[in-house]
């Protein structure tokens, strides 16, 4: 399986990541021993939501659109927490 995933600091919560992995449990614990460049700074991080996919094509084009106009805006809407 594929995962898109989406991040949210615990240090500031107005910094939010997305990201893909193959294995949600190692990523997350990169992020928040501070392995990945883009997260460091906002250590520590709470995984928000993720979604599955079985290709990893589709969880690449997934995240894609989340980083998109459009995707924002849908992900504002139903996959973060207020």
């Amino acid at each position: 399986m594929h995962y898109v995933y989406l991040l949210k600091s615990q240090f500031d919560c107005r910094k939010r990541y997305i990201g893909v992995t193959s294995d949600l449990g190692r990523r997350l614990a990169q992020h928040n021993s501070g392995r990945c460049v883009s997260t460091r700074l906002h250590t520590p991080w709470t995984l928000e939501s993720y979604l599955a996919f079985s290709s990893r094509e589709r969880a690449f084009s997934f995240e894609r659109y989340l980083k998109s106009g459009s995707g924002a805006a849908f992900a504002n809407k139903r996959l973060w927490s207020p």
